[in-house]
């Protein structure tokens, strides 16, 4: 199939960046349609890993093409010191990397702005990365914002520079610290450089897909930090979910024919908010340090908690899920016993759906109790290899979601996977 999503089933970390590194090998395109440097897609290569922010993770398949739509956020001083780490690497991108005009800027008037604001939130801090992410989406919501192209443009660029800075200084008063000549003058020493990149993503994606050409559309984070559908207030500030693909790199929902979700054998989360399988004694800290449960943006530690089929089962449910890749499951190897919440006690009822318009706080998980494999499974390349328990647990999944599963990572290497389909 041509145009596939890969999409986060959980509140992000799942393992995106493997799967679309797998995936991309026989595809022509890796399509990043959201989020900014905010994200952190790891893939292992060998003795060497990478963690990409910005660049699609095609980028490590030597001649996939990589685009960047317009719904995704862009700190431009980040993303060249990106590419050159790439291109030092081995990996050049001249001549397949394209960036849509339409994409916004992440200036550091943004950065400076979610370090002022970060803290406003009475019930405590929402723990975003400080990438200022949230205030340039805002200020594209708000018809304020500065776009990819308008580096381009000096006139026009500075205009808004400035417009922009003074409103900001109008609102922060001694505590704006930003200047826009000097905002002007490190970013359009670069225009030139950036020039032939910026091209119309959505017309190329929609030149491949005429031709039959396999696209994938990579999203960051995770369903349940979608700013609709997550839990918000403690979400990021962008559609995260499938549908956020055709908003955000210009394609229509009928040419998608295939969305795949993301899930770790466990769950994570990175940050504050709502967390109702989150582990609290000696077993969540195992799990974080035998899967190295560390942010790969600002090295914050992760909460970790059992697999949530409540949250699995919504993800599959707005994303369209066609099947679902299993990441982590080796992390799982070792323990005794682990636990799967399948349902929600709420007030004294049952729900196997998140109930919506209720707290968190009031969501009790119900949990059904699994005996550990006790076996090593990161050799494993075929069902069969795994031993039974793994099966049955991964035959719960499936069931309890109503979703095959395509594929099972066991490791962190491309090599480290099980393909089902």
């Amino acid at each position: 199939m041509p145009a596939k999503v890969i999409v986060g089933m959980q509140w992000g970390d799942e393992g995106k960046g493997k799967i679309v590194d797998v995936l991309s090998e026989h595809s022509h395109a890796v399509v990043r349609y959201q989020g900014g440097p905010n994200a952190g897609h790891t893939v292992v290569i060998d003795d060497r890993t990478f963690v990409l922010h910005l660049v699609p993770t095609g980028a490590l398949r030597k001649g996939t093409i990589c685009l960047l739509g317009n719904g995704v956020v862009i700190d431009l001083l980040s993303l060249k010191k990106e590419i050159d780490g790439l291109e030092e690497a081995g990996f050049k991108l001249e001549g397949r990397f394209f960036i849509s005009p339409n994409a916004h800027l992440i200036l550091p008037y943004h950065i400076q702005v979610e370090d002022m604001d970060e803290g406003r939130d009475p019930g405590g801090k929402l723990g975003t990365t400080r990438r200022g992410i949230g205030p340039a989406y805002t200020d594209k919501v708000a018809r304020t914002g500065i776009r990819m192209f308008e580096i381009l443009h000096p006139d026009i660029f500075s205009r808004k520079l400035k417009e922009n800075v003074e409103r900001l200084r109008g609102a922060a008063g001694h505590k704006a610290k930003v200047m826009a000549d000097e905002i002007f003058e490190s970013h359009v020493l670069h225009a030139e450089r950036f020039r032939p990149m910026i091209k119309d993503v959505s017309l190329l994606i929609d030149d491949m897909l005429q031709r039959r050409q396999s696209v994938l559309f990579e999203g960051a984070q995770g369903t349940m930090l979608d700013v609709d559908h997550g839990t918000y207030p403690f979400v990021t500030s962008s559609s995260t979910v499938s549908g956020g693909a055709c908003t955000g790199a210009g394609v229509a929902p009928r040419r998608i024919d295939e969305v795949i979700g993301v899930a770790k054998a466990y769950s994570t989360r990175v940050g504050n908010g709502p967390f109702p399988t989150e582990i609290h004694d000696r077993t969540g800290v195992i799990l974080r340090e035998i899967g190295s449960e560390y942010g790969r943006t600002t090295g914050r530690p992760r909460r970790c908690g059992w697999l949530d089929i409540p949250v699995l089962r919504l993800s599959a449910r707005v994303n369209g899920i066609s099947s679902m890749a299993i990441t982590k499951l080796d992390v799982l190897d070792s323990a005794d016993t682990i636990k799967m919440c399948r349902a929600y006690l709420v007030r004294g009822e049952e729900h196997r759906e998140i109930p919506q318009g209720i707290p968190f706080d009031e969501m009790h998980p119900v949990y059904e109790e699994f005996p550990g494999w006790k076996e090593d499974t990161s050799s494993a390349r075929k069902w069969e290899d795994l031993p039974s328990k793994a099966r049955e647990y991964l035959d719960a999944v499936r069931g309890l979601v109503n979703v095959p599963v395509s594929l099972v990572s066991v490791g962190s290497k491309r090599d480290d996977i099980i393909r089902l389909s």
